[in-house]
This record gives structure tokens, C-alpha cells and sequence, in this order.
């Protein structure tokens, strides 16, 4: 599936609905104007141009739509760090792992998972290789 281009606003909602899902636009406009200030007006907005974008789905229940994300959001962000490093680093990760050790604050947890990809990623070179 092509990943679906989102701006920031929609990334906001998104994480939103995926934290409350299933969710009534009534509780993401409740949260979100708490926190970011949007009219209940804008929510609908965007969360209809989620769905369009086939990011998020609907269903009627109890006279009300629910939503909630279509695929998980971990998979979305995935693909989103995929595109961003196949389109603005040409698929060079170096910079990529340079913001890393130099300028991103990695808790324990975070450098645990690199460390976990870099040995899956070592295990794959190995099963390739003759």
C-alpha cells in the first residue's frame, strides 16, 4: 500500500483516535481542543480526509460514527520513516543514524530496540550469505 502523505494536524488527530478508539468526533474534538485548540468543526474535517486517505475507518453504532485507525499506528509511522529515507535521504540511512547518536535524547528502552534491529539485521546478512 502507498503511504498516505499527512500533515502534521492529521498526524495530531490521528494519534488521537488511535489512543480513544473507537471514537465519536464529539471526544477526538474534546481532547484535541484541549490540547491543541481545534474547533470540533476542523476535527471532522480532517478525520473525514483520514478516511478518504483510507487511514482511518468508520462505523455507525448506537446513532453515532466511531472511529478508529485502519491499519496500527506503529505501521504508519514505519512507512512513514521509509518514505522519508527513500525520498530526502536517497535511501542513505547514515544521516539518518547521525541524528541519532548525536542529537536525539534515547531513553534505555529505544537503545535496547536499536540494539535488537542491529542483531536481527546482522542475522539477516549472515542467512544471505553463501
Amino acid at each position: 500500500m502507498r503511504q498516505p502523505q499527512l500533515g502534521q494536524e492529521e498526524w495530531d488527530i490521528l494519534r488521537c483516535v488511535a489512543e480513544l478508539a473507537p471514537a465519536t468526533v464529539r471526544e477526538v474534538a474534546d481532547h484535541v481542543a484541549q490540547t491543541k485548540g481545534l474547533a470540533r468543526t476542523t476535527v471532522l474535517t480532517v478525520m473525514e480526509r483520514l478516511r478518504k486517505k483510507r487511514v482511518l475507518q468508520r462505523r455507525k453504532s448506537g446513532g453515532v460514527y466511531r472511529y478508529s485507525p485502519k491499519v496500527p499506528l506503529s505501521e504508519l509511522t514505519q512507512g512513514m520513516v521509509a518514505s522519508f529515507v527513500e525520498t530526502r535521504l536517497q535511501g542513505i540511512i547514515s544521516p539518518f543514524l547521525a541524528y541519532l547518536s548525536d542529537s536525539a535524547d534515547v531513553s534505555d528502552e529505544e537503545l535496547g530496540e536499536l540494539k535488537a534491529l542491529v542483531r536481527d539485521l546482522e542475522q539477516q546478512r549472515q542467512e544471505k550469505t553463501p
